[in-house]
């Protein structure tokens, strides 16, 4: 089993950064690749960022592409999730996620482990 742990969320304005964690346990995650969902008030949990087991292939999706960047230390057992130029519409639960040991993927259906999220607010 794998235990998923997020920090990192808060209140910040518009335009602001945050970088969230994302520590592992029980498991090396060397073997997973890593995602971010994320999931607003009334609306369905959607992907975020997906990292490969080595940190070299990443992917996200449209509606943060070229603000947030995912990465990884394996050595830690940590993902990370940094956030700039944030927006209201990032409002949202953010929980870090992996799917079984040797697969990738971006559905939350795929996901096999989940954290129990970290919440980030921005104001406008």
């Amino acid at each position: 089993q794998v235990q998923l742990v997020e920090t990192g969320g808060g209140l910040v304005q518009a335009g602001g950064s945050l970088r969230l964690s994302c520590a592992a346990s029980g498991r090396t995650i060397s073997n997973y690749a890593m995602d971010w969902f994320r999931q607003a008030p009334g609306k369905e949990r959607e992907f975020v960022a997906e990292i490969s087991w080595s940190g070299g292939s990443t992917n996200y999706a449209d509606s943060v592409k070229g603000r947030f960047t995912i990465s990884r230390d394996n050595a830690k057992n940590t993902v990370y999730l940094q956030m700039n130029s944030l927006k209201p519409e990032d409002t949202a639960v953010y929980y870090c996620a992996a799917p079984p040991v040797g697969a990738r993927g971006w559905s939350s259906g795929g996901m096999a482990y989940w954290g129990k999220g970290t919440l980030v607010t921005v104001s406008s």
